[in-house]
């Protein structure tokens, strides 16, 4: 194998490790799925997250039951 080759394939394993989908459960049974593991801001008290068509959004912790990996 070339040298190009192993950093190609190095690459491509990090980035695919670096993402995480996740599914946010809310109060009313309504479930979200995310592009990654949504960050908490303990400053506003809300999820922050990107969904699967690319839309950034936020929902109040007091919604949320459960945030999981899947």
């Amino acid at each position: 194998m070339t040298q190009r080759f192993l950093i190609a394939l190095l690459a491509a394993g990090l980035l695919a490790g670096c993402s995480m989908p996740s599914v946010i459960t809310l109060n009313d049974g309504t479930r979200i799925q995310t592009v990654d593991v949504p960050d908490f801001d303990e400053d506003s008290g809300f999820y922050e997250f990107e969904e699967l068509d690319g839309k950034a959004a936020r929902v109040n912790k007091d919604q949320v039951i459960t945030v999981r990996e899947l």
